[in-house]
């Protein structure tokens, strides 16, 4: 059946039934959508409108979530069901090929910040690795018939990731309302996943890792004795373990932002094992006054225990002098791969390290 909102005023005893109106102009809740994706109910950053597709169409509006996937949002307007079904599922087939460059550069032009500054602003945090992994399709409509809730239902049932939402606009003396109600809930059938491609993941150079380094550790005793570490558990030593000889590591304290690039010089140690050059001769880290705690409990087991780095430093700066952008990465793991093209270029710049000279 049709969706159909109804709302009641409550004056006294009495119940007043309030009549559904017609919004001024359908553009009218396209803008709505523009300046506040969320009343679609879940988080999401518009990165573009009226998209110009390939085919001489334009994508009412692009959208994305948290976890990096894409919504094509398209309003109903004058089309029959058919009309707007077949026009959401076409755009929905160009979406799907779109590679992380493509999705970045549509919403650079979009957007007023770089898509990276706005995404973190809205999010709290970095865009993942992986964009596009996933696509919802979403028909917006100011009136839903039973012709249109038909054909979605059927195409859900294939496991098609389309669905309906229907916007009441109520108007009561001086003041306006609008009511949203879902066609079917998110669980009513499986979404279908997208092929994942390479391309929408970022690329990763083979050479560039991320490290995070804080904690009881402080960076002073990192940068004076050439090395990073990680411990206490198995989510943070199997990371920094990782960390082949060779690698480039970018040092992020937390909170704070990045503070040195340096290159990984051996496999990973345990403290008690870990040395370093100290004025040309080679001696234990744990014999040198260090300021910070690098012990744990239960360090006997190898997860528990403090893994160290030894890194031969590029460039460093003092923790007071540590440098962040919004929208630079950052990632609770120890250690990972960077692809981020964003962090890579700014970081890049910031400490002197010009890979194409």
């Amino acid at each position: 059946m049709p969706v159909e909102m109804r709302m009641w005023r409550i004056d006294g005893q009495t119940p007043k039934p309030l009549s559904p109106a017609a919004l001024p102009t359908e553009n009218e809740l396209h803008q709505f959508l523009k300046r506040d994706p969320s009343l679609l109910g879940i988080p999401l950053l518009v990165i573009g409108s009226e998209v110009p597709t390939p085919y001489g169409k334009r994508l009412d509006l692009l959208a994305v979530d948290g976890d990096g996937n894409l919504h094509v949002l398209e309003l109903k307007r004058d089309k029959t069901p058919r009309e707007v079904v077949a026009q959401v599922l076409d755009y929905g087939s160009w979406v799907s090929t779109l590679s992380r460059d493509e999705v970045i550069d549509i919403a650079d032009r979009y957007l007023s910040q770089p898509f990276e500054a706005a995404y973190e602003e809205v999010f709290g945090s970095a865009p993942p690795d992986e964009l596009n992994a996933e696509l919802q399709l979403t028909v917006v409509a100011s009136a839903l018939d039973a012709s249109s809730e038909r054909i979605v239902t059927y195409l859900r049932t294939f496991g098609v990731p389309v669905n309906a939402v229907f916007f009441t606009y109520i108007e009561d003396d001086d003041r306006r309302y609008l009511a949203r109600s879902w066609l079917a809930t998110s669980v009513d059938a499986p979404a279908a996943k997208t092929t994942k491609s390479t391309s929408k993941r970022a690329p990763w150079n083979g050479v560039d890792w991320y490290v995070s380094f804080g904690g009881d550790r402080p960076w002073e005793d990192a940068r004076r004795f050439g090395f990073v570490s990680a411990g206490g558990g198995k989510f943070y030593s199997q990371t920094i373990r990782s960390l082949p000889v060779g690698a480039r590591i970018w040092v992020n304290v937390p909170g704070t932002g990045f503070v040195g690039v340096g290159t990984v010089l051996a496999p990973a140690q345990r403290f008690e094992d870990a040395r370093v050059v100290v004025n040309g001769a080679d001696v234990t880290l744990a014999s040198q006054p260090l300021t910070g705690t690098y012990t744990h409990q239960r360090d006997e087991v190898d997860e528990n225990a403090e893994w160290v780095v030894r890194v031969d430093w590029i460039n460093t700066v003092p923790e007071k002098d540590a440098y962040w952008v919004k929208g630079m990465f950052a990632s609770q793991h120890s250690a990972c791969k960077l692809r981020q093209e964003f962090t890579l270029d700014r970081l890049g710049e910031h400490f002197g390290i010009h890979d194409d000279e």
